[in-house]
């Protein structure tokens, strides 16, 4: 047989027989995505949660994903419609997508998220100064929450603010409105577009150390009580999807993150364990101003 025939029948039999050697196929690699409570700008929300992603993908071996979302009430849907399988959310919205998802788990929160507060400020043209209670002077004036499923800007200061002045906010205030984030109530009642607002004292905090807060224009009038707020939360079938044991392992992976750069970016000094039971509080306070019948 000549060299080229013999070169022939040597790759014909090589493919043949790669044709029938099967092939090992690991399957489509499981995503678990995650999504949190827009209550930022969508910027810092990216770049926060992007690492957050990385950090748990490293820890647990399994892929997490980022899913942003446009509101509130969008993060409980897709929690809902099993779109993402873990979210952090605030303490309302935490409540919303467990009922709707019953056996999901809260499973994490910052070490301050048991002792929430909330900021009522004023824009300096009121007159208005920080008291040791609510000022009946806020009165008449233009009032704005921040999302309408905000625990911290909207559920617990409504709430304390109807057990003031025994009357629901639209019959306080001479407008009421709703920014649909922190940040932009900042910017609204600075501005002087709203005169009064309620914020969460964290993304205050964050904001005056950044520099985007004018003391002159804006200044906290009054500081809520404490409540339970953001927390991390599972989907009841995580383990089922993902593995026995995943819930633990991402709770363990939350609570260990020891960096100072991801935890500044919450902005939280660690993050703690959390159950459901914690936040029976927010499930009370929502039935008592109609939000859960």
């Amino acid at each position: 047989m000549n060299p080229t025939r013999l070169f022939n029948v040597i790759m014909v039999c090589f493919f043949a027989v790669s044709f029938f050697i099967p092939v090992a196929y690991a399957g489509p690699v499981k995503e678990l995505k995650f999504t949190a409570i827009p209550d930022q700008d969508t910027a810092r929300l990216q770049q926060r949660f992007g690492k957050i992603a990385d950090y748990l993908t490293k820890e647990t071996n399994i892929t997490f994903v980022y899913v942003p979302v446009k509101s509130y009430s969008a993060s409980v849907q897709a929690f809902k419609n099993n779109d993402v399988q873990m979210a952090w959310f605030g303490g309302l919205s935490g409540v919303q997508a467990r009922l709707g998802v019953p056996g999901s788990k809260a499973i994490a929160q910052g070490a301050e998220d048991p002792y929430f507060v909330s900021y009522i400020i004023a824009h300096h043209s009121t007159g208005l100064t920080y008291q040791g209670d609510l000022n009946d002077n806020i009165t008449g004036k233009t009032f704005t929450f921040g999302s309408k499923g905000s625990t911290s800007g909207r559920l617990m200061p409504e709430y304390f603010i109807r057990n003031h002045f025994n009357r629901p906010p639209d019959q306080i205030f001479s407008k009421v409105g709703f920014s649909g984030d922190h940040s932009k109530t900042i910017a609204l009642v600075q501005s002087g577009s709203y005169q009064v607002g309620a914020v969460n004292f964290k993304v205050w905090k964050k904001e005056l150390a950044a520099g985007k807060i004018d003391p002159s224009k804006v200044s906290i009038i009054w500081e809520t009580p404490g409540y339970p707020d953001y927390n991390w939360t599972v989907r009841a079938d995580v383990d089922q999807v993902f593995g026995s044991g995943t819930t633990e392992k991402i709770q363990q992976a939350i609570i260990g993150i020891t960096d100072p750069e991801l935890l500044n970016a919450f902005p939280r000094k660690r993050f703690i364990k959390a159950d459901n039971t914690m936040y029976q509080t927010i499930l009370d306070t929502g039935k008592a101003i109609g939000i859960f019948r």
